[in-house]
């Protein structure tokens, strides 16, 4: 077989990878349809890299250190894919979100200080690759930490913060400007040559915009990590496809645009949920610091709440006609999507109409509640997003919050000064009654006094969420 019909195979096998690429992601935008959307892009993807093994001048060498190298890939990212819970599912995104950030920087890294003669075009994309990829791993890796709280999740700021950023910021663009006209034109017309110092201010500006990255994401709060990995998820979607450019394969060149594409599109609509502006989230970080509320929270005197137990939340749920359930993070920590679907199916037992109400950034990732509760088998016309379920707070009986905070405050409603206001929220303060599972008073991602739980309606249950449910489930079966 000769090269240039290897290469038509190769470019044939590329069309059907991205054809199954976009065939996974349609399929991803639907709960009932969205792990066979997975299978579907992960077929997609074996299909590129087998083709890649056949691109024409590999050597032995060569197909043996990309074997190597996906061996070692697959051992490392199979022993996670197993042990990590669904409720760690975000920091993971944003860790792989952060490899192939810097996968794509190191790639163009590569490309410039391996070669001596470069084109204008492929000398831009390279310089574009470094920076976007750059950013957006380690704004990636500063993310997982706050997810993981090995930092705090609170918006980490320091004095003349935006001051370095810019200069940072600045550097790089400066640099990039310096490697590109520092360049000489070769007799080629479009090549350029390197100039003696280009690989030292390329490594210089490479250092720089991992710098940038991680200062970037420092100061905005946990309760934007939802719209702050969609931006970074766009931006590693465009590294990608910025080095599928560089290295002429248009497998990685689509993949990397629907990646960007679908990321940018995704970070609107959670901008748009939080009533915000992509600015304003990157540059907000929810009023700019740990911001509290009155009462308890700001060291004030502690505002009455009223406690229930098991026993009579059950009595309350089993005699009701409507109950909607609330999901929020808390849920996701203790591991508890099963023993809520237990417990809504007792209910149905007994003909109450159960609901579940999804707020679009509950979690710490879009989609965070939705893959949780599909997880559990719970079906998916018992998921409504927040404008078609907010109507019907009115009408519920019970409404039972498990472990949400933000995403039900009245004070992104009522309260102008709240870091939050003008967030649109659930109106779970509206409902006939409310019972909050939390294991603590503590506040949420804002970290801001959360008036529902003072209401005259609401009753506390503490504890922990999974073994709150169990019991409560038991308590219904048997009244």
């Amino acid at each position: 077989m000769s090269d240039f019909n290897r290469g038509d195979l190769i470019e044939i096998a590329y069309l059907i990878a991205s054809i199954f690429f976009i065939l996974g992601l349609k399929q991803l935008g639907n709960a009932n349809t969205a792990r066979r959307g997975n299978q579907v892009a992960a077929i997609g993807m074996g299909i590129a890299v087998v083709a890649t093994l056949f691109i024409p001048g590999f050597d032995g060498v060569n197909i043996l250190l990309m074997l190597v190298a996906i061996a070692i890939g697959a051992v490392i990212s199979a022993y996670p894919s197993r042990i990590v819970p669904m409720t760690a599912m975000p920091q993971m995104v944003a860790i792989f979100n952060g490899m192939g950030g810097a996968t794509a920087a190191l790639v163009a890294v590569a490309e410039l200080t391996g070669h001596d003669l470069i084109s204008k075009g492929d000398t831009i994309s390279i310089l574009l690759g470094v920076i976007i990829g750059s950013i957006s791993a380690t704004g990636s890796v500063i993310a997982f930490l706050k997810l993981q709280e090995m930092i705090s999740g609170r918006p980490i700021q320091f004095g003349g913060q935006q001051i370095i950023n810019g200069v940072i910021a600045l550097s790089v663009v400066v640099l990039s400007f310096v490697i590109y006209f520092g360049m000489e034109t070769n007799d080629l017309t479009g090549w350029l040559v390197k100039a003696d110092n280009t690989n030292m201010l390329l490594i210089l500006m490479f250092a720089l915009a991992l710098a940038l990255g991680a200062l970037f994401v420092l100061p905005i709060g946990g309760a934007d990590m939802p719209v702050v990995i969609a931006i970074l998820n766009s931006l590693t979607g465009v590294a990608a496809a910025i080095t599928g450019f560089q290295l002429n394969n248009q497998a990685l060149i689509i993949a990397g645009s629907l990646v960007g594409a679908s990321g940018a599109f995704l970070t609107l609509l959670m901008a748009r949920a939080m009533n915000r502006s992509v600015t304003n989230v990157l540059f907000g970080a929810f009023g700019g610091g740990a911001a509290v509320g009155g009462g308890a929270a700001a060291g004030g005197e502690a505002k009455p709440i009223r406690e229930t137990t098991p026993d009579d939340t059950a009595i309350m749920l089993a005699y009701s006609q409507k109950v909607i359930i609330v999901p929020g993070y808390g849920l996701a920590v203790a591991q508890a999507q099963h023993a809520v679907r237990e417990l809504a199916e007792q209910l149905q037992e007994r003909g109450v109409e159960v609901k579940y109400a999804i707020h679009p950034v509950a979690g710490r990732m879009p989609g965070h509640m939705n893959v949780l509760l599909a997880e559990a088998n719970v079906p998916y016309d018992e998921l409504f997003e927040m404008d078609d379920i907010n109507d019907e707070f009115p009408q519920a009986n019970v409404v039972l919050v498990i472990g949400a905070n933000d995403v039900v405050n009245p004070a992104a409603r009522e309260d102008k000064s709240s870091p939050i206001y003008g967030m649109p929220i659930l109106d779970v303060d509206r409902a006939q009654n409310v019972v909050v599972l939390k294991r603590s008073m503590g506040s949420g991602f804002a970290g801001i006094e959360n008036e529902l739980f003072h209401d005259p309606k609401t009753t506390m249950l503490f504890g922990d969420a999974k073994d709150s449910l169990t019991k409560l489930a038991a308590a219904v079966e048997a009244a």
